[in-house]
């Protein structure tokens, strides 16, 4: 069984290959600002967090689905939002705004929301769940730090504007809930899906530093 993984997220792939699995990694070619701003004028109020991500996650992932037809392979959609102090945010993209992000999460404490989608590609059967991840800031930081680090470029695009296995990981006290959840999918919940499809995990891995 192969598994399609709907994004080029260089954390989502590394994760996944860190896990015995090689996954042919597909853009889904979603526009995901139109999508929530859809989603939210027929509701008529913001979407919670995990009602966000578990959308996008379905819609890249039914994209792809779409795209590949019925095969043997399993089709993983996912996104990521962090929440903090009532605000929902996802990637900065601008050195300014990844800044003032960092000022204010600085000595506190957020969420980090991922969504997953797992489409059967052999039924077109889908099964969707969002993981999340308490994350603790440290309170010391400084401004040249900060400073610094948004001029790596490494947080504009990433959810929160910040990545736990990289450059970011010091600035970080504590994380509650499935580590990998804050890099860019939730392991554990991924795993969950895959055995909902009747499929074994182990079967997806295909790397043979680990098969």
């Amino acid at each position: 069984m192969r598994l399609v993984l709907a994004s080029t997220s260089p954390a989502r792939l590394a994760l996944l290959r860190a896990a015995g699995i090689e996954p042919e990694a597909v853009p889904p070619g979603v526009d995901e600002e139109a999508a929530v701003a859809r989603a939210e004028a027929e509701r008529g109020a913001p979407l919670a967090p995990e009602e966000l991500v578990q959308l996008l996650a379905r819609l890249k992932a039914e994209a792809v689905a779409r795209a590949l037809g019925t095969t043997d392979a399993l089709v993983l959609g996912g996104d990521s939002a962090f929440a903090f102090g009532g605000v929902t945010y996802g990637k900065p993209l601008e050195p300014a705004v990844a800044l003032a992000r960092w000022h204010a999460q600085r000595g506190g404490t957020g969420v980090l929301h991922s969504g997953h989608h797992l489409i059967d590609a052999r039924t077109g059967e889908g099964f969707g769940a969002t993981a999340q991840a308490t994350v603790r800031f440290a309170d010391d930081l400084d401004d040249d730090e900060l400073a610094a680090y948004v001029a790596t470029g490494e947080p504009l695009q990433v959810a929160g504007a910040f990545t736990v296995d990289g450059l970011a990981g010091p600035f970080i006290e504590r994380v509650e809930g499935d580590p990998s959840t804050v890099v860019g999918l939730s392991l554990s919940t991924l795993r969950h899906l895959v055995r909902r499809t009747g499929t074994s995990w182990t079967s997806l891995w295909n790397r043979a530093d680990r098969a």
